[in-house]
């Protein structure tokens, strides 16, 4: 083997796997939208890939991750954007500037998901019951990143309960494009009213988080 095959082979390899990963995600949303996620198993899901049940496992541990397949950004946004917040910013306006960031560009991470997808969602328990698990998550990683960057211990009330405000306005707003998608508006209209209501629900949070957490200049 000669050594630009074998410098090659790890890259090879790991695109192999993105593929692999990508072919198991789409078929399983086809099988979710089409026969609905409860309905659907591991074994469908398996043969319509043209792999082992025990490789679906291995890319998506739980039959929910391949449904809510953006789980891992959806947990991270929010402290990864304080993380990051610019000089001088707050983490309310850094939060609120990546909100409506992502209604620009209609992300899915916070909700554009269009119709079929949306009501195969709600008409599954089991996912509303894990989109529950991940809000908690979300906003659990959320107070983490709060108190480290406020130099807070790691279970300091004002983090989490700033966490839990900032929280609570992701998953108001998730709920409200949910609605308004669910009802059958265009992702334009949905986002122009979203984007509304971002602004008047962050800026509820405004005389109690403003100064909060400002990143040094």
């Amino acid at each position: 083997m000669s050594p630009s095959m074998s410098q090659d082979t790890p890259g090879l390899r790991e695109q192999k796997k993105r593929e692999t990963r990508q072919s198991i995600s789409d078929q399983a949303t086809r099988l979710f939208v089409e026969r609905g996620f409860d309905a659907t198993t591991i074994a469908d899901i398996a043969a319509a890939s043209r792999v082992a049940k025990m490789t679906v496992t291995n890319y998506f541990p739980r039959k929910e991750d391949l449904a809510l397949d953006h789980h891992e950004a959806f947990v991270d946004g929010p402290a990864a954007t304080v993380r990051d917040r610019r000089p001088g910013e707050s983490a309310l306006a850094a939060l609120r500037r990546a909100f409506l960031a992502g209604v620009d560009r209609r992300d899915p991470v916070i909700g554009f998901s269009g119709p079929v997808f949306a009501r195969m969602v709600a008409d599954s328990q089991t996912l509303v019951t894990r989109l529950r698990e991940l809000h908690r998550q979300r906003e659990e990683a959320l107070a983490e990143v709060l108190a480290a960057e406020t130099g807070a211990g790691p279970e300091d009330i004002v983090a989490r309960v700033a966490a839990a405000q900032l929280g609570g306005v992701h998953r108001v707003l998730f709920g409200e494009l949910q609605r308004r998608v669910l009802a059958g508006l265009g992702d334009d209209e949905a986002a122009a009213e979203l984007a509304v209501l971002g602004r008047t629900a962050f800026g509820m949070l405004e005389p109690g988080l403003g100064d909060y957490a400002v990143r040094a200049v």
